[in-house]
């Protein structure tokens, strides 16, 4: 199979590249080359927001693209044009977000997508492209009409992968990584809300294989792709985390009303942390079904795996460089006196 991958090499595209290499399909890359590929794997240069450089990809022939990096629908109208003709199937990489609402636990892929108005729509096109763009609360809205984007331009030949958190080795974001490096680290380390309560995510490994896996079986349709729900707890995660850190960590679980009146961003500085009660439009976030996913083939490895690997690959690649995500030590230790105070 030949496939051609959109979007970098930093994560889940560099995860893509490695499962399609190991099942001996041809990978060529399309993206602006600033980080490094496989050596001797074929990379087209280019920024898909440039109509000159889409047409790089014209007079080529593929089986498959993988769409990894499609924000705005527009840029994916466009790319999916140039390679009507090119392609047989069109993988898009969307989000979780692309719901309407996660109020409920149990969203499956019938469940209506977001929208977003005429306004919203010129205000996230008025954004520079040229980086990482950051389009906050329109990131829902664009995932789902660049779905539509993909599917008017390629009818019944478009794959849609609807992942939440993804983690693992090359996880640039540190939502995960966070807690492998804290709990490596030892001490006492500030934990969030109930030990028990549940949370889902996806290996970028295990999402990388299904999607190879699909386009090799010429699939098309909707998919949620994480973990099933209810079968890991923020207590179970961080204690496989001490286990491959050999780690002498303690745990202090600190109430979510107590985190909240201390200003403790909830996902940004207390990773994996949805407040229960405040946030009754995230209470179906971390249940999302993917009965539909599994049933087609997706396999999930275990999360000690998961965690072992993105210790290895940190420890490894950035040991001193720091966090993107999760709280500062000093502000850790005083947050800690201050739970210590307040339950005496």
């Amino acid at each position: 199979m030949k496939l051609l991958i959109i979007g970098g090499t930093r994560f889940v595209g560099r995860h893509l590249m490695t499962a399609a290499l190991a099942r001996d399909h041809e990978v060529t890359l399309f993206n602006r080359g600033n980080y490094s590929a496989e050596r001797g794997v074929e990379t087209i240069h280019g920024d898909r927001h440039n109509a000159g450089d889409l047409a790089k990809l014209e007079g080529r022939r593929w089986d498959v693209v993988v769409d990894t990096c499609g924000h705005l629908p527009r840029a994916v109208t466009a790319a999916a044009q140039v390679l009507s003709d090119s392609v047989d199937r069109y993988v898009f990489l969307s989000s979780q977000n692309a719901y309407a609402s996660v109020s409920v636990p149990g969203v499956d892929e019938t469940f209506p997508r977001a929208t977003l108005t005429t306004e919203q729509l010129d205000q996230a096109n008025a954004i520079d492209t040229s980086g990482q763009p950051s389009y906050g609360a329109l990131y829902g809205g664009l995932k789902a009409l660049s779905e539509q984007a993909a599917e008017e331009a390629m009818p019944n030949r478009v794959l849609i992968a609807r992942p939440g958190l993804i983690v693992g080795p090359y996880d640039y974001t540190d939502r995960f990584t966070y807690w492998v490096a804290r709990v490596a680290r030892g001490g006492e380390v500030l934990a969030p809300g109930r030990p028990e309560r549940f949370v889902q995510f996806i290996d970028a490994r295990d999402l990388a294989e299904w999607i190879v896996s699909m386009a090799e079986q010429k699939a098309a349709g909707i998919y949620n792709t994480n973990v099933a729900p209810e079968k890991l707890t923020m207590q179970s995660v961080l204690e496989a985390c001490k286990v491959a850190g050999d780690s002498d960590v303690t745990f202090t679980w600190a109430s979510e009303e107590f985190l909240l009146r201390e200003n403790v961003s909830a996902w940004s500085s207390m990773p994996l942390w949805l407040p229960e009660e405040a946030a009754p439009h995230l209470k179906g976030f971390m249940f999302i079904n993917c009965d539909k996913a599994i049933a087609a083939g997706l396999c999930f490895r275990p999360v000690s795996e998961t965690i072992r690997d993105t210790l290895t690959w940190y420890q490894t690649a950035r040991p001193d460089e720091e966090l993107k995500a999760g709280i500062d030590s000093e502000r850790e230790q005083a947050l800690l006196r201050k739970w210590h105070e307040t339950i005496l």
